[in-house]
């Protein structure tokens, strides 16, 4: 941030003599945030561009069976219309989150949000499955770009005493989308063809697009050049390790998968060297520095690695040992993401009084529990046993998730939001890739006892997060 000159001729500045006009573009909020109603319909630009992002990750999970059969593509080959999204956003969340502390966070989102909504229409034109995928490809960019400085936009849209409130927003609306997403599939599914799941994301990225331009803040940046090999070092290292960890647990041969992990870990080596030499690197080592930081991205991450356990193993326990039909695993596993739309917004307020060390120990441990439970069911459950339990464990992740998100904002330079938001979202996509690794790996290892299994292992993850989480409450930022 460069300081302004000061003013010799005794004149007032600008902005001091004359009040700044009314349809004039939003720029960077102070330490207050943005008034009110600007603030409320920039969370409605911000809420969208989430929702389309979230969405669109759980309708072509339920969608994949039927693109599959539409395109004549193998079931396995069906699966890169799912990981050629993923491992885009992976590879780009952290050099997009970098770019916009240089370039202002909002050019990179409604960068991304435009880049969303145009390959939205290549997906639903798409005849072919290369071409789907490499559409998907560049969806997930686009989704990259919403996603790495989502949170540092809520940071200057809100002041800091309500900053938890903001985030609990985002929670929210992560939590809806999540649960409505299976739902809004079937949905179409059932009055139109495929194609359809992707065109419907075109009229409201427009809108979005629209408001955004009206509502969004403007923050200047810095004019520091942008480190383009750290940004080809990043996609190298983080697209090895997802590679890998998921060879590793699809069952691939051990030597390519160690193969890729030695080339991550090369890579990584210099990678990591090569930010120790950057004022602002774009993998943000300045801020792992911080004790509350560092502990809020182990927490994340432990505490993600456990909900993906939970969620890619418990369709599997309700249907293949319990013997429950597909429709009644659906409503069984609704209670967790429809509970956190309750909780989330609550722990959002208690957040900006209360320790998130604290709220995020207390919501962990209740996490636990819950996984404990489930574990524990018996051959024979009612479904009110299940569901009760489920929303222990949708509560607990609730509790967890507002205040540790505000933390990790927080914990951060104002300047270096965006590298804060890139860490924010790397660490949860972290730690759902590894969940899922894990359970593949426990299902090929102990498969008559792979759901159990994995949820005493969630549990495991659960438990060491609200250990990490609970270490907060000695460390200052």
């Amino acid at each position: 941030m460069h300081a302004q000159p000061s003013r010799t001729d005794g004149a007032l500045p600008a902005s001091a003599a004359e009040p700044p006009a009314p349809d004039a573009l939003p720029t960077e909020p102070a330490e207050q945030g943005l008034p009110v109603p600007q603030r409320y319909w920039a969370m409605l630009v911000i809420a969208l561009a989430l929702t389309l992002a979230v969405l669109d990750s759980a309708i072509a999970n339920v969608a994949l069976p039927t693109i599959a059969r539409n395109l004549h593509a193998s079931a396995a080959g069906s699966i890169w219309v799912i990981n050629a999204y993923q491992l885009a956003v992976t590879i780009s969340l952290l050099p997009l989150a970098s770019l916009g502390d240089r370039i202002g966070y909002r050019r990179v989102y409604l960068f991304g949000l435009i880049l969303f909504t145009v390959s939205s229409l290549g997906c639903a034109l798409s005849a072919s499955l290369p071409a789907l995928a490499l559409a998907r490809v560049v969806q997930g960019f686009g989704a990259a770009g919403i996603m790495s400085v989502n949170t540092a936009l809520v940071r200057m849209i809100y002041p800091p005493t309500q900053l938890g409130r903001g985030v609990a927003i985002n929670a929210m609306v992560v939590a809806i989308s999540s649960a409505v997403g299976p739902t809004v599939a079937s949905g179409v599914l059932a009055v139109a063809s495929w194609p359809w799941l992707f065109a419907i994301n075109v009229p409201i990225g427009i809108a979005a697009v629209v408001g955004g331009f009206k509502a969004l803040p403007l923050n200047p940046g810095h004019d520091s050049p942008y480190d383009y090999l750290s940004a080809v070092m990043n996609a190298f290292v983080f697209g090895l390790l997802i590679f890998a960890v998921d060879g590793l647990g699809h069952g691939e041969r051990l030597g390519y998968v160690a193969f890729e992990a030695f080339g991550a870990l090369v890579i990584g080596y210099f990678f990591v060297r090569r930010q120790l030499t950057q004022a602002a690197p774009l993998l943000p080592i300045d801020l792992l520095r911080i004790p509350v930081f560092a502990l809020s991205i182990g927490t994340s991450v432990c505490s993600f690695c456990a909900q993906m356990l939970a969620f890619v193993s418990l369709p599997f326990l309700f249907q293949d040992t319990l013997g429950l039909s597909q429709v009644q695993t659906g409503l069984l596993m609704t209670p967790w993401p429809l509970v956190i739309v309750v909780a989330a917004p609550l722990s959002g307020v208690l957040a900006d009084k209360i320790s998130a060390g604290w709220l995020g120990g207390i919501g962990l441990v209740a996490l636990t529990a819950g996984l404990l439970l489930l574990a524990t069911l018996g051959a024979h459950p009612e479904p009110v046993q299940i569901a009760w339990r489920m929303a222990l464990c949708g509560a607990g992740f609730g509790i967890f998730q507002s205040p540790n998100n505000r933390t990790m904002l927080s914990a951060a330079p104002r300047e270096r939001s965006g590298g804060a938001s890139g860490m924010l979202g790397t660490a949860r996509l972290t730690g759902q890739t590894l969940g899922a690794a894990l359970v593949a790996l426990i299902f090929g290892v102990a498969p008559q006892h792979g759901p159990i299994v994995a949820l005493y292992v969630a549990a495991c993850f659960s438990a060491v997060a609200a250990l990490v989480s609970t270490l907060r409450v000695v460390q200052r930022a």
